[in-house]
């Protein structure tokens, strides 16, 4: 059992770094899948590289030598998100993608980013003297 499992072996509910990384592995099969023409090319390479850098970022987050570095770094990841979100939007608005199809992907991506910005704020009110 490591950190972010619970006692029965499965992934905790609310681990940051897992849900991360299960976001890219989405990502990845979401940029398999899209239609070769040269728009899905360009914006499903420009998605694979922020849906996993989101993941990545926050790992080296959480691994952070100090309060400022987590902060830089969960800031990267939402920036990351944001953009990740940006480009599954392009995807339905250019009927590339049903948006359907990507709703849950969309919902994550946002239930992410609401995470990362919390956990930045209490960082940020934590290293404030009181």
């Amino acid at each position: 059992m490591n950190s972010s499992q619970e006692a029965d072996g499965h992934p905790k509910p609310y681990d940051l770094r897992q849900r991360t990384k299960q976001f890219a592995l989405r990502v990845i099969r979401l940029s398999e899948a899209l239609p070769k023409s040269n728009a899905c090319r360009v914006i499903g390479g420009q998605l694979l590289r922020s849906g996993t850098s989101a993941g990545a970022n926050c790992r080296a987050a959480h691994r952070g030598r100090s309060r400022a570095e987590f902060i830089a770094k969960m800031g990267i990841v939402e920036e990351e998100l944001d953009e990740s979100s940006y480009w599954m939007e392009l995807l339905v608005e250019s009927r590339a993608v049903a948006q359907e199809r990507l709703a849950p992907l969309m919902t994550e991506a946002s239930e992410l980013t609401a995470i990362v910005v919390s956990c930045i704020k209490n960082a940020r009110a934590q290293r404030k003297p009181r």
